[in-house]
């Protein structure tokens, strides 16, 4: 037998078994953004190949070797959104949203890179990303921050460590990149391949490798840090003095860079050590002159993304506690009659009871079958419906999950009923 069509490689599907995790994480962040007054807009998967190399920066890995971009049957060079950062400011200058305005929104969805897969990188990952238009100061920032670890609370999430940094404007990142490639020049022999491809496109990330043998050179490196000017090192004492307030416990990490060639002054990172190699669950910082470089107005701009799968898998690794999308309620039942009598109560009781998680068996079978497929489905009660019960409008409710006693209850009274047996 010749083998079925399988999916693209690192592009994975969400079982059943599996969502409710994502649900579970849809809902607290839905409910954390908005306590935050951010609103969701939502984007296309698909850009213009050009706004991401004007934003993200052509000598960056994403442009150089990740992205699937193809030409269109128009001609038009397009691209799978690599990030979502871009997307969201061409959308706020497109229609209006920046000029002399702020804007606090949020989106998320699937993004994709070509990069080689592995646990916690995939070639279709999802993300949520939060921006903030039009503020300058540090107490944004900060405020990100701490919208960041009131959704660790509210998940039950432990473990996770935030490092902080700045880099800096356009032109003090400009003077210590002199200096950072003079001291990687003068240990040039240290580097690995990919290092001294990076050496003159984009130093600073080789700040940031992984190769375990790079770590002591990068620690000897100079620092960013000491080539702040005035209003760049108030801007950090500052977001540290609010995280101190709040009390969020942080470290600085003077090597800490993020590969988007549009960040400036703060960025930071929430990590865990909870999963292997692919520690980082969330990531953000400010990005002053991305609207002015993509056409726009010079605003001011903060934002962040946090990786659904690295929160996921870190939820699951935690026994976060889940969403329930087990039904409620079951209704089985037997017989033409009892048949129609069922479809016809499943939809008053959802009428009545909006917020009840209902199934109506389908398919036939003996009762017995049927209260197999009910205790199976996770549902605390079963709606018993016979021949007797369509013809008095009647049902019988059965515990399945405690020995309560089986009870017989009018039709009419069975939403009142269920609503405080189930705290609807």
């Amino acid at each position: 037998m010749s083998a079925g069509v399988q999916s693209v490689r690192g592009m994975n599907d969400v079982l059943p078994a599996d969502a409710a995790l994502w649900q579970t994480l849809d809902q607290a962040v839905g409910q954390v953004f908005a306590a935050y007054g951010y609103r969701q807009i939502r984007l296309p998967l698909l850009e213009r190949t050009e706004l991401f190399k004007r934003a993200v920066g052509e000598v960056t890995d994403i442009v150089e070797k990740e992205m699937y971009s193809f030409e269109d049957r128009g001609g038009d060079n397009v691209s799978l959104r690599p990030e979502g950062t871009a997307g969201c400011v061409r959308a706020g200058i497109e229609n209006g949203l920046l000029y002399n305005q702020t804007q606090k929104l949020w989106y998320g969805g699937p993004m994709f890179r070509y990069e080689r897969p592995q646990k916690g990188r995939y070639r279709q990952f999802h993300q949520y990303g939060v921006e903030a238009f039009g503020l300058t100061g540090p107490d944004v920032d900060a405020e990100q921050i701490a919208m960041c670890a009131r959704l660790w609370r509210l998940l039950g999430l432990s473990g996770l460590r935030l490092e902080i940094n700045s880099l800096g404007t356009s032109a003090e990142r400009l003077a210590y990149r002199e200096k950072l490639v003079a001291y990687f020049e003068a240990n040039q022999d240290q580097l690995d391949a990919d290092s001294q491809r990076r050496l003159n496109s984009n130093p600073m990330r080789i700040l940031d490798s992984k190769n375990p043998d790079l770590a002591e050179l990068n620690a000897n490196a100079p620092s960013l840090l000491e080539q702040l000017g005035d209003e760049s090192q108030a801007h950090f004492d500052g977001l540290r003095a609010r995280l101190d307030n709040l009390n969020i416990e942080y470290s600085v990490n003077p090597r800490l860079v993020r590969g988007l060639d549009y960040y400036t002054r703060t960025v930071f990172e929430w990590l865990t050590s909870d999963l292997g190699a692919q520690d980082a669950v969330c990531s953000g910082g400010r990005f002053d002159g991305l609207v002015e470089m993509l056409g726009g107005s010079a605003t001011p701009a903060v934002g962040f993304a946090m990786g659904v799968e690295r929160l996921v898998a870190l939820m699951a690794q935690q026994s976060v506690a889940l969403s329930d999308d087990c039904p409620q309620v079951y209704i089985v039942h037997q017989g033409e009659p009892a048949q129609q009598a069922a479809l016809i109560l499943s939809e008053k009781l959802r009428d009545e009871l909006p917020a009840l998680r209902l199934s109506i068996h389908h398919g036939g079978g003996s009762f017995k079958s049927q209260f197999k497929r009910a205790d199976k489905s996770g549902a605390a009660y079963a709606l018993v419906i016979g021949d007797e019960e369509a013809a008095n409008d009647s049902a019988q409710l059965k515990p399945l999950r405690t020995q309560e006693e089986q009870t017989t209850t009018p039709q009419n009274k069975l939403g009142a009923h269920l609503r405080t047996l189930l705290d609807l």
